[in-house]
Formats: structure tokens, sequence, C-alpha cells
């Protein structure tokens, strides 16, 4: 297997010129895919919905049946991977899922496009942030945070260049010719970066690059299921219902935002533009992050996170019309949704352990992928009973603080377990 680690000068280990393209090889793989497969949906709702006289509910529904194959696949691509690693299995997704793409663009029955996004589930699944964050984890040892850190960096511009990007491509060729350039981009760019860069990736069960004996400190040996001694603790349950309220909020914000704002009289243009600042931000606080990198712990990260994205949600709701208040919801929530993509991939190796990461992050994220999947129709619901955004915002505040009490209740149980 190829060798991403060497051993330093005062005896450790440091990433090697493989970890460093492994990396960055993903980022690339991770901000292409989270612009074509994922947030291009935002943008492709209004087009859609004047051309076929879909309703939102439709629309959405079948958004949210995706994800919510993707989010039952989370246990079974995490175990996949702890197994056999992630190659195959992000090459096959950057296929179907350029394959998808061009399908979309032709599809003209609303049973298709659901047809579709089941199976766009299953490629959501084995393309996103889990399996990569998997991977580097498994192949990186104790520089697993670093290379997590690094990969978001560029991940988390994935809505600042591809929401602009898909309207601008919208608007020159219409929607649908438009669809056949992102498709471009997985099948010539995703697929091409996977197929070479993964050969030769560990899976999370064999043994940790870091690891001279056959255990790691403070982890289960390896006869015992690391995920039967993950469901024993009071951590995984808080973690579980944590990200299970962030995945919720995150997903209905992403897609609902362009109506919500519309809904204030604000015009597309001045909508994609605030939106872009999402990107940045996001990078922003992951750069703050990578900065304090050996003085925060992810717990430490979470617990004030946690703390500010309820907030995000009232400034947004006090914002009204004021074009200053809404731009400062959106520098809020990026900062602390970029932050919360690390906390999410490097929080369950610091409190669980790291062996056996994909399987446990699987489980773990199952439910949460669930929440993600019926945000996007339930608050399409929501806001059908009240003719107005009003209750969704509610919601999503309330959501977002019982989030951030089981966030801290998981950190405070959960011993360390490495650093």
């Amino acid at each position: 297997m190829t060798s991403f680690l060497t051993s330093s000068s005062d005896g450790g280990t440091r990433m090697a010129r493989a970890g460093w393209v492994l990396v960055w090889a993903l980022s690339v793989g991770q901000l292409i895919s989270w612009g074509t497969l994922y947030y291009s949906f935002a943008v492709y709702a209004l087009p859609m919905e004047r051309e076929l006289g879909w309703s939102k509910i439709e629309l959405n529904g079948a958004l949210s049946l995706g994800l919510l194959i993707g989010g039952l696949l989370a246990l079974p691509v995490g175990a996949w991977i702890d197994r056999r690693g992630g190659h195959a299995l992000m090459v096959t997704g950057s296929l179907v899922g350029g394959v998808l793409l061009l399908l979309w663009s032709v599809t003209t029955d609303l049973v298709a496009f659901y047809a579709l996004w089941a199976v766009m589930g299953v490629v959501l699944s084995a393309t996103l942030y889990e399996p990569a964050f998997a991977v580097l984890t498994a192949n990186l040892g104790a520089h697993y945070r670093r290379g997590i850190t690094t990969l978001t960096l560029l991940g988390g511009l994935a809505s600042t260049v591809f929401i602009p990007l898909t309207q601008l491509l919208i608007e020159i060729m219409g929607w649908r010719h438009s669809l056949i350039v992102l498709a471009a981009f997985n099948l010539g760019v995703c697929a091409t970066v996977h197929a070479v860069v993964l050969r030769g990736t560990r899976p999370g069960l064999s043994p940790a690059p870091s690891m001279s004996a056959g255990v790691q400190a403070g982890e289960a040996a390896p006869d015992r299921s690391p995920l039967r001694r993950a469901l024993g603790t009071a951590a995984f349950w808080g973690l579980l219902v944590a990200f299970s309220g962030y995945g919720f909020v995150g997903s209905a914000m992403t897609f609902h935002l362009i109506p919500l704002l519309t809904e204030r009289s604000m015009d597309t243009a001045t909508i994609v533009a605030m939106m872009a600042l999402i990107g940045p931000m996001q990078v922003f606080g992951r750069l703050v992050l990578l900065a304090a990198e050996h003085r925060l712990t992810a717990r430490m990260t979470g617990r004030v996170v946690v703390a500010l994205q309820p907030v995000s949600v009232l400034v947004l709701m006090l914002a009204s019309t004021s074009i200053f208040w809404v731009a400062a919801f959106f520098v809020l929530y990026g900062m602390t949704n970029g932050m919360m993509t690390i906390v999410r991939g490097t929080i369950v190796p610091e409190v669980l352990g790291r062996r056996g990461y994909a399987t446990i992050n699987g489980a773990i994220a199952l439910p949460g992928a669930f929440a993600r999947a019926v945000a996007p129709a339930g608050a399409a619901l929501l806001w059908e009973i009240g003719n107005n955004y009003g209750a969704v915002l509610w919601f999503m505040l309330a959501v977002y603080c019982v989030a951030a009490v089981a966030l801290w209740a998981a950190t405070s149980a959960a011993p360390a377990q490495e650093e």
C-alpha cells in the first residue's frame, strides 16, 4: 500500500508527499461533488417549477427521497470502507453521479425524477464528506485532523463556486443543457481523481499507520466490535442527537433560503450574491481552526459552535428585509457551518477512538441523514400550513437548541481517547 506517512526527526510521524496529494485530490473531488450533486438542486428548483409545473413539495420530495436513501446507506457504506477502503466505492459513485445528471437534463416525468433521485441517494452516500473523512482517518494516522481540516477548506467553497456558476450556466444555456456541463465535471474530473489517487489506500480496520503494536492507546482490541463499544456510551447517543439536529437545519436552510428570501421581496441576483458569502465564511472558520489546531480540541470547538448556531437563526428571523442583517446571518451561519463540518469529522475519533471510525460515524450519521432527508419536504409542509416561513424559522431555532444541549452533554460525558 502507498506510504502516506514518514518518520520525523523527533521519532514521530509526518505526512509524506503522497499524504498531501491524497488530501488535496480528495478536496477537489469534494468541491465538485458537493457543488454539482447537492447544492445545484437549490438553483434548479425554481426553473423546474416554472417549466414543469411541479410544486415545492413535489420537487423537494424527490430530494428528500434521495437524502433518505443516502442516510439509510450511511452504516453499510461505513462498514464497507472499514473493510475494503474507499477506492472502488468513490470511483463508482462519481461515474453514476455523472450519468444521473445527464438523465436529469432530459427528465419530464415526476415519477422518473423520483427514481433518479432514489439512485442519487446512493451516489451521495458514496461520494460526499463521510467516505472522504473515513479514508483520511484510516490513512493519515494522528494527522487525520489536519487532513480533514484541509479538505474542508476547499470543499467549503462548493456553494460559493457552484451556486453562482450553475445560475450563470442556466442563464446562458437553460437549465437542461447546464446539467450536461455539471455531468462532465463528475465524469471527467471526480471519477479520474478517485480512480488514480485512492488506489493503494488502506481500509479503516487495517492497523492504523501510527500503530506499532496492534492496538492504539485508549481504543478497543481488534477482536472487539468498535460499534458495539460505542453504542454503550452516552457520548455516542449525544453526538447522534446533535448531528441529527444540525443535519435537519442545514438541509432546510440549503434548499429554502432562496424561496425564504424571495418571500421577503429580495431579487434572485441579490440572494445568490448573499448565499455566495457562505463558502468564504466556511473557509474562514476552518482557517481559524487550522491555526488553532494544537490549542482547540474538537469537543471545545463543538461547544462554541452549537452555542452560536441558534444565534444565527435569531439574526435571520430579525433581519426582515435589511440587507445588512441578512448579510450578518450569512456570515455567522457560514462560519459556524464550516466549523461544524470539521467537528463532525474529528470529534468521533477524539471521544470514541479511531478504530472502526467509518462504521461508528456511519451509525451516527444514519439518523442525521434521515433528518436531512425529511427537512426539505418538512419545511415545505410547514410553509404550506402557515403560508409563510415564520413557523419554519421557529422550528429551526428549537432544533438547534436541542442539538446544542445534546452535544454539550456528549462531550461532558466522554473521556479523551487521543490527542
